[in-house]
């Protein structure tokens, strides 16, 4: 079963780069140039803050599971007091990278929402009647980002069972020997 639960958790972490990665693509490379009044306007995602930070986000949180996918069979053969803190710092990283992710996901999708609909109090104007491959491409990365929220979620569930199942079901906080 321990062989298992790892094999589980690379193929995830795995899917999370690829699904991360993409996010970042599909973020990076958008941009789209319309002509406008004989006057040529360019959208891309850096025309909205909360899409430059997602993008710095889902890359870093790549790179994390990345480094995590390459570190775990470096566990192997440590003592058990040793193998408990470093699952509690992998467990405290995966909360923090999975509550980051999400975190970025929804500000960036709050953003493109007031992107989409416009808002006449503050003069913002509608952007997806002008560049509809732009909003199209920047509504698949969101989607992209929260399918790696979801799989970062079951990689945190998977570390919460790797950390808690090294201490007493008796006693409390003490480590099974």
């Amino acid at each position: 079963m321990e062989l298992s639960i790892q094999k589980t958790e690379a193929l995830i972490r795995l899917s999370t780069i690829v699904m991360l990665v993409l996010t970042a693509c599909l973020i990076g490379l958008d941009s789209q140039t319309k002509v406008i009044f004989y006057v040529q306007k360019k959208a891309s995602f850096k025309d909205l803050r909360a899409l430059v930070g997602l993008l710095y986000i889902t890359s870093l949180a790549a790179a994390y599971n990345l480094l995590q996918l390459c570190c775990s069979s470096f566990y192997k053969g440590t003592s058990l007091q040793s193998y408990a803190y470093l699952a509690w710092l992998r467990y405290i990283l995966d909360q923090a990278v999975v509550y980051a992710v999400f975190a970025g996901n929804l500000a960036a999708m709050e953003h493109s929402f007031l992107v989409l609909t416009g808002e006449e109090n503050f003069q913002w104007l509608k952007w997806c009647n002008k560049y509809t491959r732009f909003c199209t491409q920047i509504g698949g990365s969101l989607l992209c980002g929260f399918v790696a929220s979801l799989l970062m979620f079951s990689i945190a569930s998977i570390s919460a069972f790797n950390l808690f199942r090294l201490y007493s079901p008796t006693k409390f906080m003490h480590l099974k020997l």
